[in-house]
């Protein structure tokens, strides 16, 4: 059995400090972690050792975005950022310069029997202004990329995908129609992973709302469960018979978002 977990930290120092690291390893004892919104580069945080296989791709700008993945297979390659040619052919940009692999968003780590994704997805923004970057450019590039790799194995895709696909997938869908994370544009553009064949493993075991990955600080919204789930594991159809559960942990704190997780009969 192969366990693996995809965690928005919010900030890798910040929850190592709190202990929340340690406490999560004692407790789920992942194969592979995959890690978003580290905010940091490897030499300002120590993480145990405790048998991973570490490989990092930080954002350029200091204490923004980027990406990790803790593994203890040692993958047969990382690739990290998007591939020149798919970021070309459908224009992304990032916020930063220009060039959206200097934001730390995506890292690939190819296994014997699957590759595996670990992406934070940038956000729309409160004003909605990186709507049009996210509907036309991030999201079917990102489709691209998936569906390139699939050519060659099957795909585990997981990590902060900054959208809500159903009304289930939040505590409160009328309130927040329209708003970021909850556009028709963003849900098209996460519909459009189902519709080319990927499966969201965690609907395959459980249906209904009340299942989040994040809360906001206001409100006492997380001991309340007014929540969202923003945070996924997508898998290629041929890994479904290998599929055991696919689960998600609001009992992990240390982050605004807590850590989503799939186990494979491998």
């Amino acid at each position: 059995m192969l366990s693996l977990y995809a965690w928005n930290v919010n900030g890798i120092r910040a929850v190592v400090n709190k202990g929340a690291w340690d406490s999560f390893l004692a407790t789920h004892h992942p194969d592979i972690v995959c890690l978003q919104e580290i905010k940091a580069k490897p030499e300002q945080v120590s993480l145990p050792d405790d048998g991973y296989n570490t490989y990092w791709y930080p954002a350029e700008k200091p204490g923004y975005s980027g990406v990790a993945i803790l593994s203890k297979i040692e993958p047969l390659k990382i690739i990290c950022g998007l591939p020149d040619e798919i970021i070309k052919r459908f224009s992304v940009s990032g916020d930063l310069y220009g060039d959206p692999n200097l934001e730390g968003r995506v890292i690939c780590a190819e296994f014997t029997d699957f590759f595996l994704v670990n992406v934070y997805t940038p956000n729309a923004k409160d004003d909605l202004s990186r709507l049009e970057m996210r509907h036309k450019h991030w999201d079917p590039a990102f489709l691209a990329y998936l569906k390139q790799l699939e050519n060659t194995k099957p795909v585990v895709a997981c990590g902060d995908l900054n959208v809500a696909h159903t009304e289930d997938d939040l505590a409160n869908p009328k309130a927040n129609k329209g708003k970021k994370g909850f556009t028709l544009e963003e849900r098209s553009g996460f519909q459009a992973f189902i519709d080319n064949g990927f499966l969201d493993s965690f609907r395959l075991f459980h249906q209904g709302n009340g299942f989040y990955t994040w809360w906001s600080h206001f409100a006492n919204a997380r001991a309340r469960n007014v929540g969202w789930r923003i945070d996924y594991f997508l898998i290629s159809k041929a890994l479904k018979p290998l599929l055991a559960k696919a689960e998600i942990h609001p009992s992990v704190t240390g982050s605004d978002h807590c850590p989503t997780s799939l186990t494979l009969n491998l």
